[in-house]
């Protein structure tokens, strides 16, 4: 029995102590009729912004109007030099792009510091018979598209190109775009044949795009 009293009191006065030790987001004032009483609560607030990197090479979304989704298309760009021109070391403008003509759209936007760029191939591009042309062959230049600043292309190798880093301002934030033209540099002659294809014969490039 007078344990059960003990406990009943300890309750009592821990429930009496509960508004004490509690943070209060409700307040109440009083005072005399002529008084002007204030009352004060709190809210927190907390936004979460998610680190974003965006890449486009090619077909993708509407980037300039804030759509970053992923769009599962690869492009195919063809080179095919005229008869009796191949080797002759004049460049051969390419078919293909999501901007016709051999160009594609490429783009970069990110929120959290420098971005490094490049772009790696499996191997030269092969007809399957044992002959090869190198992705040295195969330039790209970049021109203005819709920002200030044009997206630089990494230069494409038969492996891992170097790096291209792009620097960003104080506010951690890019956003760079390019018209990026590829040509064929005709500088070799070589056997007929179709070299790469459809993610065949090392025809695929990829581009990584990487921030902290």
């Amino acid at each position: 029995m007078n344990t059960s009293m003990a406990l009943k009191s300890l309750l009592g006065v821990g429930a009496l102590m509960l508004p004490l030790l509690a943070s209060a987001e409700s307040n109440v004032q009083t005072g005399a009729a002529t008084a002007s009483p204030g009352a004060t609560a709190h809210l927190d607030f907390s936004i979460v912004i998610p680190k974003v990197l965006y890449l486009r090479v090619g077909s993708g979304s509407a980037y300039t109007t804030g759509t970053l989704a992923s769009v599962n298309t690869t492009d195919l760009i063809t080179f095919s030099p005229a008869a009796g021109t191949v080797g002759n070391g004049t460049a051969v403008a390419g078919t293909g792009g999501d901007l016709t003509g051999g160009v594609e759209t490429a783009a970069i936007v990110s929120n959290s510091g420098n971005v490094t760029l490049n772009a790696t191939a499996s191997g030269a591009l092969s007809d399957g018979a044992g002959d090869s042309i190198p992705f040295t062959q195969i330039t790209t230049a970049a021109t203005a598209l819709t920002s200030a600043t044009q997206l630089p292309p990494p230069t494409l190798t038969n492996a891992t190109s170097s790096n291209v880093v792009l620097t960003a301002p104080a506010t951690k934030l890019i956003v760079q775009d390019a018209k990026w033209t590829y040509s064929f540099a005709n500088s070799t002659n070589v056997p007929a044949g179709t070299y790469g294809g459809i993610n065949a014969n090392n025809s695929r490039v990829t581009y990584t795009a990487t921030m902290p």
